[in-house]
C-alpha cells in the first residue's frame, strides 16, 4: 500500500503550485485576525457620567461636581458613572444628599471615539453586563462553528465550506454595521463567529491536505498563524483613523470581497475527493498541479489497489466515536489533561487580548504591541518545535507566562511601562503555547481518533474564550485582578502539562493501545503500565489493527 504523499511525491516539494497554495491560504487568515479582536475598539467604554439637562453651560464642570457624587475607580476619584444627586427645585438646581440613577441618560466623552456600541445603546450601569456578553455571544458562535465546520466539511467538501464561510463572515459583518439595536448586533455577531472559526479551520485543513509533508508543518505553524497576527496588527491602524464603530466595522468587512478570485486558484482537496470515490476529479487536480510545476505526471496516478487503500484509510474512522477518547486510562488521561490546558490557555490568551483597553497608556499602541507579540510568539514556537522537547516547551511557556502576570501585582502604579511590558511578554508566551498545542495534540492522539481528539480539545478551548470577556471586564474596576487570575491558571496548566508524554521525533501512535501513559508526579508508574496492559487486551488490539 502506498499512502497519498507517496503517490503524489512526483509533484516535488516546493514548486509554483505549492507556493501558490501556501501563500493564498495563508493570506485568507488575515481577516480572521481583526474580525476576532475588533470588539477591543467596537465595544470600548469611554469615560461617562449622568446627563443633567437642567444644567446649562454656565455651570460648567463646577455644576457637574455639585450634582454628581464621586467614586473611586482604579484608585482614582472620578464622577460617578451611574448615580446623581436628587434635584430639589426646578429653577435653582438645588440637590439633596440622596442619589438616583441616570434618568436622562449619559454623557460620553468623545475625546477618543466618535461612537462605540456602548455609546450607541447606553451599555453601562444596569446594562453594563451586555458589553462582555456580546463578546461571549461571538465566542458561542465560534463554539458552534467549530463543531459544525468539520461535519459540513467532511460531507460537502473543503473548498465549498472555505469560501462559503468566508462569504458568511463578510456579508454578515456588513449587515452587522447597520444594526439598529443591541439584540440585532449580538445575533449577527453570533453568525459572524460561526463563519470566522469555520473559515479558519477550513483553510487550515485544506492547506494541510493540499501540501506535502515538507511544507505542511511550516504552513500550520507559520503560514496561517502569522497571517492571523498580521490581520490583528492591522486592527489598531484602522481603528486609529476611523473612530466611528459603524464605519470601522464596514471598513474591516469590505476586504473580504478581495478573496473572491481565489475560487479559481484554490482546488478542492484530492484527499477528500478520493474519500468520496471521485477519483477522476482528484486525478485532474493532481495533473493540473503537475503542469503548474512543469512536471509530466505518470499515465496512471492512482492505481486501483492504491485507490481502494486510500479510500479505506479516509473512511477508517467511521467505527470510532468520541467515547473512544476515554476508552483506556492512557487516552482518557491524555484527553482530560488536554481539555483543561486548552480551556485555560484560551481564557488567558483572549483575556489578555480583550484586556488591552484597560491597560494604562494608549490603547492603539497597546494593541499594536499585543499583535506584534504574537508574531514573536509564533516564530519562537516554530523554532522550539524543531529543536526543543515537547515536555519542556509547553510547560516553560505557560509557567513563564503565569509568573510574569503575577509579578504585575507588585509593580508600582507609576511604572506603567513595566506593567505593559510584563503583560505583553506574558501574552507572547501564551500565544506561542496556543499555537504549539495544535501540533502537540496532533502527536499525542492516535491516528484512528486524531481528528476527534483535536476537535474535542479545540471545542473545549471555546469554553475558556466565552469566559474571557468577563475576566477582561474585571479590569474596568481592578486592573490587577485579571492578571492574578490568568497568572494562577497559567501556572497550574503549565505544571499539569509536565505530565504529558514526550512526542518529539517519536513515531505517531496509530491505535488507541499505542497511546503513551502520562507521567504522574507520584510513584505509580509501574501500576499504570500494568493497568494499561490489561486495558489493551480488553479493547482488542487485533480488532483495532483490522479497522485501521
Amino acid at each position: 500500500m502506498r499512502d497519498y504523499d507517496e503517490v503524489t511525491s512526483f509533484l516535488g516539494y516546493w514548486g509554483p503550485y505549492q507556493k501558490l497554495i501556501f501563500i493564498l491560504l495563508s493570506l485568507s487568515s488575515i481577516p480572521n485576525g481583526y474580525v476576532g479582536m475588533a470588539m477591543v475598539f467596537l465595544a470600548d467604554i469611554p469615560p461617562h457620567h449622568c446627563r443633567l439637562p437642567f444644567l446649562n453651560s454656565s455651570y460648567g464642570g463646577l455644576g457637574y461636581n455639585l450634582s454628581i457624587p464621586t467614586e473611586e475607580v482604579k484608585e482614582k476619584i472620578i464622577l460617578s458613572h451611574c448615580r446623581r444627586y436628587t434635584e430639589q427645585g426646578d429653577s435653582d438646581a438645588v440637590f439633596s444628599n440622596d442619589t438616583e440613577g441616570c434618568l436622562d441618560g449619559w454623557v460620553f466623552s468623545k475625546e477618543r471615539y466618535v461612537s462605540t456600541i456602548v455609546t450607541e445603546w447606553n451599555l453601562v450601569c444596569e446594562d453594563a453586563w451586555k458589553t462582555p456578553f456580546t463578546v461571549t455571544v461571538f465566542f458561542l458562535g465560534v463554539l458552534t462553528g467549530s463543531f459544525l465546520s468539520g461535519i459540513i466539511s467532511d460531507r460537502y467538501g473543503r473548498k465549498l465550506i472555505f469560501f462559503g464561510t468566508m462569504a458568511v463572515q463578510t456579508v454578515f459583518s456588513i449587515i452587522q454595521a447597520a444594526s439598529n439595536s443591541w439584540e440585532m448586533f449580538s445575533v449577527l455577531y453570533f453568525v459572524v463567529g460561526m463563519g470566522q472559526i469555520a473559515n479558519y479551520c477550513a483553510a487550515f485543513i485544506l492547506g494541510c491536505e493540499l501540501l506535502n509533508k515538507s511544507c505542511r508543518i511550516s504552513f500550520a505553524t507559520l503560514g496561517v498563524t502569522l497571517s492571523y497576527a498580521f490581520g490583528y496588527m492591522c486592527l489598531p491602524l484602522f481603528a486609529f483613523f476611523i473612530r466611528d464603530w459603524r464605519m470601522l466595522l464596514l471598513t474591516l468587512s469590505v476586504p473580504g470581497f478581495l478573496y473572491i478570485p481565489m475560487w479559481w486558484y484554490i482546488p478542492e482537496s484530492p484527499r477528500w475527493l478520493l474519500s468520496q470515490g471521485r477519483v477522476e476529479e482528484a486525478e485532474a487536480i493532481i495533473r493540473a498541479a503537475a503542469k503548474k510545476n512543469g512536471i509530466t505526471p505518470p499515465d496512471v496516478i492512482f492505481k486501483q489497489d492504491d485507490t481502494a487503500d486510500l479510500m479505506d484509510s479516509a473512511g477508517g474512522q467511521k467505527s470510532y466515536t468520541w467515547m473512544d477518547l476515554f476508552r483506556t486510562s492512557n487516552i482518557r488521561n491524555t484527553t482530560i489533561i488536554n481539555i483543561i490546558i486548552w480551556i485555560t490557555v484560551s481564557l488567558t490568551y483572549y483575556g489578555l487580548s480583550l484586556n488591552t483597553p484597560n491597560m494604562d497608556g494608549d490603547p492603539y499602541l497597546n494593541c499594536v504591541i499585543a499583535a506584534s507579540s504574537e508574531v514573536v510568539g509564533y516564530s519562537a514556537m516554530w523554532f522550539a518545535a524543531r529543536y526543543a522537547p515537547r515536555r519542556f516547551t509547553l510547560p516553560f511557556s505557560l509557567i513563564v507566562c503565569g509568573a510574569l502576570l503575577l509579578i504585575i501585582k507588585f509593580v508600582p502604579e507609576e511604572l506603567n511601562a513595566l506593567t505593559i511590558a510584563l503583560a505583553m511578554t506574558g501574552k507572547l508566551c501564551v500565544t506561542g503555547a496556543f499555537g504549539f498545542l495544535y501540533l502537540y495534540c496532533t502527536e499525542l492522539f492516535p491516528t484512528v481518533v486524531r481528528n476527534m481528539g483535536l476537535g474535542v480539545t479545540s471545542m473545549a478551548s471555546r469554553l475558556g474564550s466565552t469566559v474571557s470577556p468577563y475576566v477582561a471586564y474585571m479590569g474596568t474596576y481592578n486592573k490587577v485582578l485579571p492578571y492574578i487570575l490568568m497568572g494562577v491558571i497559567s501556572i497550574m496548566s503549565g505544571v499539569l502539562s509536565i505530565m504529558l508524554p514526550e512526542t518529539k521525533d517519536k513515531e505517531l501512535p496509530e491505535l488507541i493501545s499505542q497511546v503513551k501513559h502520562v507521567h504522574w508526579f507520584c510513584r505509580k508508574q509501574k501500576l499504570a503500565k500494568k493497568k494499561c496492559q490489561k486495558e489493551n487486551i480488553q479493547v482488542g488490539i487485533g480488532m483495532e489493527k483490522s479497522d485501521a
